[in-house]
């Protein structure tokens, strides 16, 4: 890599890397675009098609309003124009999938123009990347080619459902921004509420366009790598498909305008078809479809509903509790996450409600999301409440534990969803306060090593943590630190 980390060294110069991706949404809706047919994931094959996704002659699209409402907030959530007038285009190509043989989808006059993102890029830098569109469209069917040797099996479950496909302009100029980017968007969609994000089944798919050039020249020849399903092979699709770029461009050859799938086994890129261009696809306005016409009262009364998005709530985090921005990134991540926390800092009963707060981010970031992923749980399913994690925090605050015996005491919350007070009732772990008490352990222990005594007095100042330690282990970890310390010190003098 040369000194600009945006620009790759090759063997002839200076190459710049140019990404720009079409991201496909599924619309959270129970009913599908253009008819009344279920969307639930997981149904059995071919048990949620309708007359119109099985294109049964004379069958006519009745477009699903609810499906209007969420492309609107999407757009408004992206920054973007949502349009007073949009057309539904067909889009013809045959797959055994698609069984009208065209896709109903928006072309020259989509929903939404405009827009960007911020992302989030290490050391806290961010980059804006503007988005050109989105528009809706019916999404195809699925063809499973690994059920038969030589068969293909075509489920139309999926068929029909609204998709929001999201185009990017080419800003992007590596793999971890194109990363970045899906990471910000979907957190976007799943504060709105319009898509769930679960790449895993489909509900997000990407397309990434990949080109190189010389710094300054126009862009080069792209290739579109279809449908990736996961943030981590995007970034594996795109590494690899730079250095097979790369490696073309810096022979003398041309790149060749096609769609590319990643093999995730093979960590590579194989061709699929020759890249389309619009024209052949013949886009032509739906016959059986009136243009959308939307007025400014219906864009309002879906931007009243807005929720606040990421980074409006990162910075009222970062102002309200004092959070540093790493931790309020972090927290603001996932929506669950934000509202998990938020509520546990509300049942505080600390009076520094900052030290507080920035104590349960530590804890949720640390201890909660270890015990998460270990037992493979969420926010939502996981067994330690937002209340009791809060209660916990204060046990801490106002010296009931100490923060080792803490670390105990959410373990047996974890595994038993009781309450931390309860827990350090019934355990006996209270921590001793009491001076007098935790002054017996410490003439005990600096009588139980007057040698040690008598080298810390010499000049063996590191004997210090050693003599904590030895008070700690007396008072089976209960004594407040703080005063262990203290007393120490004093007697030590």
């Amino acid at each position: 890599m040369s000194e600009n980390k945006n620009l790759i060294e090759g063997r002839t110069g200076l190459w710049e890397v140019v990404i720009g991706l079409e991201v496909h949404a599924q619309t959270i809706s129970k009913a599908k675009l253009f008819d009344g047919c279920s969307t639930d994931f997981g149904a059995e094959p071919n048990t949620q098609v309708g007359f119109f996704t099985a294109a049964m002659p004379g069958m006519l699209p009745v477009l699903n309003q609810f499906c209007v409402e969420q492309a609107i907030k999407t757009g408004l959530g992206l920054n973007a124009t949502v349009n007073k007038f949009s057309v539904f285009d067909r889009k013809n190509y045959f797959y055994a999938d698609l069984p009208c043989g065209y896709q109903i989808s928006q072309f020259s006059h989509p929903i939404v123009t405009g827009g960007y993102l911020d992302i989030d890029l290490e050391g806290g830098e961010s980059k804006r990347i503007n988005i050109t569109r989105l528009h809706m469209e019916m999404d195809a069917g699925k063809s499973i080619h690994d059920l038969h040797p030589t068969k293909t099996y075509i489920d139309l479950n999926r068929s029909g459902i609204a998709l929001m496909e999201i185009v990017s302009e080419p800003e992007m100029r590596s793999s971890s921004e194109a990363m970045a980017y899906v990471k910000k968007l979907r957190s976007i969609l799943r504060y709105l509420g319009t898509c769930d994000g679960n790449m895993e089944q489909g509900s997000l798919r990407v397309d990434a366009n990949i080109s190189l050039r010389r710094p300054g020249d126009p862009f080069g020849t792209r290739a579109e790598i279809k449908n990736v399903n996961s943030i981590r092979f995007l970034g594996q699709a795109i590494e690899y498909e730079i250095q097979r770029q790369l490696d073309i461009l810096e022979d003398g050859g041309q790149v060749i305008q096609e769609t590319r799938l990643f093999d995730p086994n093979k960590g590579e890129t194989r061709s699929m078809r020759s890249k389309e261009d619009a024209h052949d696809y013949r886009y032509f306005p739906d016959p059986d479809l009136l243009p959308l016409r939307l007025s400014d009262e219906r864009i309002e009364n879906v931007r009243i509903t807005m929720p606040e998005l990421p980074d409006a709530k990162r910075q009222r985090l970062i102002a309200e509790f004092g959070l540093p921005l790493y931790d309020a990134t972090v927290i603001v991540t996932e929506r669950e996450t934000a509202d998990y926390y938020e509520r546990a800092v509300a049942a505080l009963k600390a009076k520094d409600k900052a030290q507080g707060a920035k104590l349960i981010a530590n804890w949720l970031m640390g201890d909660v999301f270890a015990a998460m992923n270990k037992d493979n749980k969420t926010v939502e399913t996981m067994p330690v409440t937002a209340e009791n994690l809060a209660g916990l925090i204060d046990l801490i605050l106002d010296n009931t534990i100490s923060g080792k015996i803490a670390k105990d005491v959410f373990t047996k919350m974890w595994d038993s969803g009781k309450a931390p007070s309860l827990l350090v009732e019934e355990l006996g772990l209270k921590q001793i306060t009491d001076t007098s008490v935790i002054e017996q352990a410490v003439d005990t222990v600096l009588a139980q090593h007057a040698d040690k005594v008598a080298e810390y007095k010499s000049g063996k100042e590191a004997l210090f943590g050693f003599f904590v330690g030895q008070v700690m282990k007396a008072t089976q970890g209960k004594a407040n630190p703080g005063l262990v310390n203290d007393l120490i010190k004093n007697k030590l003098s």
